[in-house]
């Protein structure tokens, strides 16, 4: 199963440096959740959209991370990953951003296809956005706004053999 894993900097630095992420970790996915929300809002979404959605749920989760990690560079990390399907399980708490599963085991890098970043030019956004997620998260509609402003830049895509390269840059 494709799925996302939302990160930070740091986090894909110990991806690189131990080869692995130790489970359990959440993430995100194409569930019959997300599936059913879509088909009720967007009956026409294929596949691809919905993994997009799921990619873009791990990316909101990603700020929460950078939040709680003061010396992650203020970019958004998302990594996707093939893992199992016997180790990934459906959230299934109604409060759960949706398509959130949890991952029983490691993830390791070799599971990873891609990782998807933040460019410099988001970094004053996103950091605007980490000290208001938790209020937009809440319903706050200005801070919201903030977290729009984050959400509007693309992630960029890199290869696996592209990771650290990309870290020695940031």
């Amino acid at each position: 199963m494709r799925v996302y894993l939302p990160a930070t900097t740091n986090v894909l630095r110990t991806l690189v440096d131990e080869g692995r992420l130790t489970g359990p970790l959440t993430a995100f996915a194409v569930t019959p959740g997300l599936r059913d929300f879509y088909t009720l809002s967007d009956a026409g979404a294929d596949e691809e959209e919905l993994e997009y959605a799921a990619l873009l749920a791990a990316a909101r989760a990603s700020l929460r991370l950078i939040d709680v990690d003061p010396s992650a560079a203020r970019r958004r990390v998302v990594l996707a990953a093939d893992v199992p399907d016997s180790a990934v399980a459906e959230v299934e708490d109604p409060d759960a951003d949706r398509g959130a599963v949890r991952i029983t085991g490691n993830v390791a890098l070799a599971d990873v296809a891609s990782a998807h970043v933040d460019g410099a030019e988001a970094e004053d956004d996103v950091r605007a956005a980490v000290g208001v997620v938790l209020e937009a998260d809440l319903g706050s509609e200005d801070a919201q706004f903030v977290v729009d402003q984050a959400e509007g830049h693309e992630l960029a895509w890199y290869a696996t053999q592209e990771i650290g390269a990309l870290l020695e840059l940031l």
